[in-house]
């Protein structure tokens, strides 16, 4: 047996990293629509992007195509309003929002 192997287990798991990613519900809303969007045809593929500014949610109409859309969840933002944003693959800010839901629901997504 070799003596020189050590398990080392590491469950120091910081509140801050939780939040690093979207919750629970966010998510939720955000693959609501996005089931609502694939059921339709408007979309078709997704892709998560995560730094440590940021968590983003891409989506495709063509996997082999830039992303339509991105919702994207700051963590830091420099303004309340801008902790949620949709952008377009430029980056070019449609809307705004410090609130998920309310950013989500109130869009008309055919005609963004």
């Amino acid at each position: 047996m070799n003596k020189s192997l050590k398990l080392v287990v590491n469950n120091s798991f910081k509140i801050e990293d939780k939040k690093k990613f979207f919750e629970k519900k966010e998510l939720e809303i955000i693959l609501n629509l996005y089931a609502k969007m694939v059921s339709n045809g408007s979309w078709k593929d997704y892709g998560l992007s995560i730094s440590s500014r940021q968590v983003i949610f891409s989506v495709f109409k063509n996997s082999a195509e830039s992303a339509m859309y991105k919702i994207c969840k700051n963590f830091k933002p420099s303004n309340k309003n801008l902790k949620y944003l949709i952008t377009d693959s430029k980056g070019k800010i449609f809307k705004n929002s410090s609130d998920l839901k309310e950013l989500i629901e109130n869009r008309n997504w055919k005609k963004l």
